[in-house]
């Protein structure tokens, strides 16, 4: 079973005065949901995808843990890069209530469309479910999060968002950076985040392979 079907009403509002093409109507649901064309019921678009391969706020400047990378078979540099596929998210964070750092993971499913990137967090990868819009512009990779934390877990369902800001490694497969957002008494908080490459693919076999816990 798909994580997400196209809806019968959405196809019809999209279609009702346009002439688009299956592969223009596809990509243009794939830039509003954030999901691969693959789990919107589309077979994939020809050249979609690659080919194999932080009262007054707390500063969290620790690194975060080193995490095991894969070393995919190496590919020429392009005016393009292109960072589609699924990417380990692992970020940390001060709890001020416990007095204690944690770690948020999640496998995240990466689009990219031009120089905008899309980061949609698979459900079975953790109790909370976050998503991030990005813009690359060379190595600088900016824009926003929004985490909804579980509604059964210590934020009690709370939505939080902020900014990031990440530089991407040259190796295209790392992307290292921080967080910026606002904690339950409005205060400034910030700390370090990091994706991490894992996979190529955005197929509904690969995604399923990856939606499990990721901690």
């Amino acid at each position: 079973m798909s994580l997400m079907a196209a809806p019968d009403t959405a196809l019809g509002a999209l279609h009702n005065g346009m002439r688009m093409s299956q592969d223009d109507f596809a990509r243009a649901l794939e830039v509003v949901t954030g999901l691969p064309v693959s789990l919107l019921g589309f077979a994939a678009v020809p050249g979609g995808h690659v080919a194999d391969d932080q009262q007054g706020g707390h500063d969290l400047t620790s690194p975060v843990s080193n995490l095991a990378t894969p070393t995919p078979a190496a590919k020429p540099s392009t005016a393009h890069r292109s960072y589609e596929g699924v990417w380990l998210s692992r970020y940390q964070y001060y709890s001020s209530g416990r007095e204690e750092s944690f770690a948020g993971q999640h496998f995240v499913v990466l689009l990219q469309h031009g120089d905008r990137l899309t980061a949609r967090s698979l459900p079975g990868s953790a109790s909370s479910s976050l998503s991030l819009d990005l813009t690359v512009d060379g190595a600088v990779v900016t824009g926003t999060w929004v985490e909804q934390t579980d509604p059964a877990g210590y934020y009690r369902g709370a939505r939080y968002h902020g900014a990031i800001q990440l530089l991407a490694e040259p190796t295209g497969r790392r992307m290292a950076g921080k967080w910026v957002g606002f904690g339950k008494d409005m205060d400034v908080n910030t700390g370090p985040w990091e994706l991490v490459f894992r996979d190529a693919s955005t197929s509904k076999a690969t995604l399923d392979r990856y939606n499990t816990s990721a901690t």
